[in-house]
């Protein structure tokens, strides 16, 4: 998945899927809330969607649910379904158009993460993400990830490990923030803390993110399992 020399983030991510053309219109026609200069956080997000994958056994090898949970402030204000593959690189496309197809697109003022891959490997590119959909990306792990043995893994047994590995070193290490670990692209660390302060009501994780977690494993299994 190399992109070409010149390639803007934009234009890799377009050249970089299976449908091109398809995801040109839906972006063509589409007018999100922050369209033009990319929007900052002077003030704390009022429509924010969290995004996390459904479990799956090891051995599994398909296309994995995820679910973004749209809240304004403190009220779960709808859902998004879709799928990605494991060990893909269909995850930045497939979140995008989830995101730019919704009725909630023209409201979002930020995305959050749980971690930058989904589904295994199939990583995130965030600032593909971020300069798409003209909006904030946050991503939040409990806990500090051992990125040389993220690396090791991609480059020994992942197809397209190298390109994957270079997303995520891209975006440096993650930092702590309100009792956590984040990764930003489109807002400075003092933003990010104060979302994570406002919207982690029910322990350290912001409230989309654990509702995200939540639908994803009932989806996949039946019931909601795991810390939350």
């Amino acid at each position: 998945m190399h992109q070409p020399q010149g390639d803007t983030p934009v234009e890799g991510i377009l050249r970089h899927t299976p449908s091109t053309a398809p995801l040109r219109r839906r972006l063509a026609g589409r007018q999100l809330p922050t369209e033009g200069p990319v929007a900052n956080l002077q003030v704390t997000p009022s429509h924010v969607i969290g995004f996390d994958d459904a479990p799956f056994p090891p051995e599994y090898r398909g296309n994995v649910p995820v679910v973004g949970a749209v809240f304004a402030r403190l009220r779960l204000e709808g859902v998004l379904y879709g799928q990605v593959r494991r060990d893909g690189i269909n995850a930045t496309h497939n979140l995008t158009c989830l995101i730019a197809d919704s009725k909630f697109a023209r409201q979002l003022q930020l995305v959050l993460l749980q971690g930058i891959a989904l589904a295994g490997f199939n990583v995130v590119d965030i600032t593909g993400l971020h300069d798409v959909l003209r909006i904030p990306i946050l991503v939040v792990v409990r806990r500090r990830p051992r990125l040389d043995r993220v690396r090791r893994a991609l480059l020994a047994r992942v197809p397209g490990g190298a390109r994957k590995w270079e997303l995520i070193a891209r975006l440096g290490p993650p930092e702590p923030a309100a009792g956590v670990f984040v990764q930003r692209v489109g807002l400075s660390l003092e933003d990010a803390e104060r979302v994570i302060r406002r919207l982690a009501v029910n322990g350290s994780v912001p409230e989309p993110l654990r509702t995200a977690h939540l639908i994803a494993g009932a989806i996949a299994t039946g019931e909601s399992r795991g810390r939350v």
